[in-house]
């Protein structure tokens, strides 16, 4: 960790038995809150820390993203996220987060051509994932094909050479959408779409998704700018559980396909990527807008198992800027498309409640970005086992920025969290013939 303790500022620690005092360094960042240095602090009291979830501990030093959950406040190298949703788009926010600064429209052309150029994908990996299950979970199947790349590209697998983790990082951007399209077409029954070099990226993933040989499918623009700032939205979040999970995985020298295929499997969970999912499934469960007031009913009730999903947010704590911006995006898909959907129908009612009943507003319950993209997957055609996928299309680049910062990072060490050990103490073994 950098030393950004420059006025020396130090916190005391007493034992209050012993009377043995400690000080730890207090750190600055840039922005945020302060953080106490505990790295000695073992060696100078023999005691751990104790932060089950690490809630309240900074495992790493980041110069990527920013959150300020009491604000509403969502920045990637310090350009707030609904500027770059509305002025960006999702391939310049992946060099944004990757190199630091915005590219001028030579540079922006060149990574453009360079995602491009490695959308394919080794045509063995189409005979490995046939030998999956028809009925797979697209989400399994990310898991296994992702980690296999390292079997495919060995010219960019020596995490300690800048040129290999460059390649593995376009790679990795370029190819996700393939793979997913390819998860997405082998659940359905229909043979593999080629990456289309003509399109953007969002434009050219939707593209492999619907189109079929037997018509020709056009995409829609207010479609794919919708998909463009999905995948803008949830491209990074700080240090969450599947970003965590990457960095640990990276830490012990771990190939970069490797380490996102850990990344997808942390995601993978419904308290992570799933959200977005737990909301068509809540919607679903609700069935009709008629039944609304009964189940809100439910949810103001504690006893009541019935949760609402989409609504809130852990970290967002007024509101989640990106749902500002995906609402918008909401409406649009849903007037282009006309879709007559009673669940949508009912999303629609759901929202306009939570905005202005006065339980919602005291309680904070906003619609969150994960209520917003759920509407817009589906109403795109998506089944809910695909939202996780999508998810994890956007989030390679958060997490192949973090990878990347932290293999450059000389203070990175290996993690290894310790614990509170309840077990028994040391104790004799007893022969079977006498237990």
């Amino acid at each position: 960790m950098a030393d950004n303790s420059s006025a020396g500022k130090s916190i005391t620690l007493t034992d209050n038995e012993t009377g043995k005092v400690t000080h730890l360094p207090v750190h600055k960042g840039s922005i945020g809150p302060d953080v106490i240095d505990i790295r000695q602090l073992y060696a100078e009291t023999g005691m751990f820390t104790f932060d089950p979830g690490y809630g309240a501990t900074g495992s790493c030093v980041s110069g990527l993203t920013y959150i300020d959950g009491d604000k509403g406040v969502l920045l990637h190298r310090g350009y707030s996220i609904d500027e770059l949703a509305d002025k960006s788009d999702f391939l310049e926010v992946a060099y944004l987060l990757l190199e630091g600064e915005l590219p001028s429209a030579d540079v922006k052309a060149s990574f453009d051509t360079a995602i491009t150029r490695h959308t394919m994908v080794h045509e063995q990996l189409s005979t490995f994932l046939r030998g999956f299950r028809r009925d797979a979970h697209p989400m399994a199947i990310m898991c296994g094909v992702v980690g296999a790349l390292s079997a495919f590209y060995h010219d960019s697998t020596d995490i300690h050479d800048p040129q290999q983790r460059m390649v593995a990082s376009r790679r990795l951007i370029a190819k996700m959408p393939t793979l997913a399209a390819m998860a997405y077409k082998y659940s359905q029954g229909q043979p593999f779409n080629y990456p289309n070099n003509q399109l953007s990226y969002a434009e050219n993933f939707l593209h492999m998704c619907f189109s079929v040989p037997a018509e020709p499918y056009v995409v829609d623009p207010i479609l794919a700018d919708a998909m463009d700032k999905i995948f803008i939205l949830h491209a990074d979040h700080e240090q969450n559980a599947s970003t965590s999970t990457v960095r640990l995985a990276g830490s012990s020298g771990a190939n970069p396909f490797a380490c996102i295929a850990a990344g997808i499997a942390s995601l993978w969970g419904p308290a992570h990527g799933g959200a977005n999912e737990a909301v068509l499934n809540m919607l679903n469960e609700i069935g009709h807008k008629d039944n609304i007031p009964e189940y809100i009913a439910k949810a103001r009730d504690k006893n009541d198992p019935f949760r609402l999903f989409g609504f809130g947010h852990r970290v967002y704590k007024n509101f989640d800027p990106r749902a500002k911006v995906l609402r918008k995006a909401c409406h649009d898909v849903l007037g282009k498309l006309g879709v007559q959907d009673p669940l949508l129908e009912l999303a629609m009612e759901l929202e306009d409640i939570a905005l202005k009943d006065q339980y919602f507003i005291d309680k904070k319950l906003y619609p969150n970005v994960d209520f917003y993209s759920g509407i817009i997957l589906k109403a795109m055609g998506f089944p809910t086992s695909m939202f996780t996928v999508l998810f994890a299309v956007s989030r390679t680049v958060g997490w192949i920025a973090q990878w990347n910062e932290m293999i450059k990072d000389p203070a990175q060490r290996i993690g290894r969290p310790r614990q509170l050990y309840t077990g028994p103490g040391e104790r004799p073994y007893v022969d079977a013939s006498k237990r």
